[in-house]
């Protein structure tokens, strides 16, 4: 089973696609239609949008 990803500023439909078990970390999620872009993580088909400082602080403790 696979669904669309939904962008979740705008609510457009992107190209994305996720199965059940993709998982994303950090992913750059990019809106053609309104031009923005966010960091997501996705498990188990549920998307997560991440706060800029979230991924800062992540980023971080990988160093």
């Amino acid at each position: 089973m696979t669904e669309w990803i939904r962008y979740p500023i705008c609510g457009s439909k992107t190209l994305d696609r996720i199965r059940k078990d993709t998982v994303l970390k950090k992913y750059p999620f990019y809106c053609s239609k309104c031009k923005q872009e966010i960091l997501i993580e996705v498990k188990d088909l549920q998307v997560t949008v991440m706060k800029e400082q979230d991924a800062l602080a992540a980023e971080q403790m990988n160093l």
